[in-house]
């Protein structure tokens, strides 16, 4: 009989044969982001829905076409969180994080949602890791963040080679203006050819033309005018220091004069690594600065910057290049009563193994011997436990090495030190 109910469209369950590497993945994560002294933070999956409209912007395809909002029973309106640093900036204002004075650096893993379609490597639900670092506008922080990531895909074996950051900056509040008054100027010139999407976007956010997935469109775009003549003094200073300063890291980039991101708060520096194998969605991290995020959402200026990493396109890669993961965890230890009478015995023996920090597992359907035997093959068991009728009366225990078939006969108060000092 089939299941009545599945999975929503664009979702999917993270069954125990891969929640392992999850979890493998998350502990990289973890490690490196300690390594790097940031703390974690933990937001809710939804916010207001303003907090999304006012940062994210309103002409960006996130809030116009993709976020998952509903009403509340109390009539407030509630967004479940398309992507995860405005509700880390939320978090931090509210919290006064800010008045702690310094350098702030956070880190997340966590759910997002976004109504797109679905497709190899992009899921509706999807999972980000994320961090941001509050509180300085110094070209040294973008530096350090860009070289964190690079860190964290090569420690997970992902060869350098294999990816390729791409890197831009796309001004400030100051010379931007003209930039996009540039590109919608030339938008115009091309108004016919370009894509519905494209022409809209003349009007509401003509940046992110240079971002169309379109071929035409991209076409058109490679002739579209860089923003360096475009920049200030301090913008280009910042973006010279940049590349300084990741020369220095021997962090490989190319520049991309095209690379906008989909999120109207970003400044200056934007960046983006994609991996090959993916097709169009080859994209694994992308972030930058938002230099003014802070203050739109009622804080002080706070220049600041952040990354997020897609978890199931970093898994996605990963078995693509055929990058050696982890074999799912297994008890060291499968016991098997060989008698009825041995049942709460072995129940008993279990849970001394446990509390001694070693892993195992026992029947709990009361079968037979030969039945327990094959669950424990199944169960990947490195010793099978047999404990039976001789074994009770001795208190020992058979230990048997279900690989070479070899036995050894241990005593009961000997059974821990020996799984610990096993070969």
């Amino acid at each position: 009989m089939g299941a009545r109910y599945s999975a929503p469209r664009g979702t999917q369950d993270i069954l125990p044969d891969t929640s392992h590497l999850w979890q493998y993945v998350e502990a990289r994560w973890r490690d490196l982001c300690h390594l790097y002294g940031y703390r974690e933070i933990r937001t809710p999956i939804f916010e207001e829905t303003e907090l999304f409209t006012r940062s994210v912007g309103e002409a960006t395809d996130i809030v116009s076409k993709e976020m998952y909002t509903f009403e509340d029973r109390g009539g407030r309106s509630l967004t479940l969180k398309p992507e995860g640093t405005a509700p880390v900036v939320r978090a931090y204002l509210e919290h006064s994080l800010h008045a702690q004075g310094g350098v702030q650096k956070l880190y997340y893993i966590t759910p997002i949602f976004r109504y797109e379609r679905p497709q190899k490597g992009r899921y509706r639900q999807a999972h980000q890791f994320g961090a941001e670092i509050l509180g300085t506008a110094e070209p040294i922080a973008d530096a350090e963040l860009l070289s964190m990531i690079l860190h964290f895909f090569s420690g997970l074996g992902i060869p350098l080679e294999k990816l390729e950051l791409r890197l831009n900056t796309i001004g400030c509040s100051v010379c931007r203006p003209a930039y996009r008054e540039a590109i919608r100027q030339f938008g115009l010139a091309h108004r016919d050819a370009l894509c519905e999407t494209c022409r809209a976007r003349l009007e509401t956010n003509p940046l992110r033309i240079l971002d169309c997935k379109v071929p035409t469109c991209q076409a058109i775009m490679q002739n579209a005018p860089p923003i360096d003549p475009y920049l200030c003094e301090a913008c280009r200073a910042h973006f010279e220091r940049l590349q300084a300063l990741l020369k220095a890291l021997d962090v490989p980039y190319r520049r991309d004069v095209r690379l906008v991101r989909g999120l109207d708060y970003y400044t200056r520096t934007t960046f983006e690594v994609v991996a090959q194998g993916l097709g169009a969605q080859n994209a694994l991290c992308g972030g930058g600065r938002y230099d003014g995020l802070v203050e739109s959402c009622g804080g002080p200026p706070t220049p600041a910057l952040g990354v997020g990493i897609g978890i199931e396109r970093t898994l996605l890669v990963m078995q693509e290049l055929g990058v050696p993961l982890p074999e799912p965890p297994r008890p060291l230890v499968y016991l098997v009563a060989m008698s009825d009478s041995a049942r709460v015995p072995a129940l008993l023996l279990a849970q001394q193994l446990r509390h001694a920090g070693i892993a195992c597992d026992l029947d709990l359907e009361e079968r037979s011997p030969k039945a327990q035997m094959k669950r424990a093959d199944r169960a990947g068991a490195r010793y099978a436990l047999l404990l039976g009728e001789e074994e009770l009366q001795q208190h020992t225990a058979t230990l048997r090495d279900l690989n070479t078939h070899e036995q050894n006969t241990v005593p009961q108060t000997e059974l821990v030190a020996w799984l610990q000092n096993r070969p």
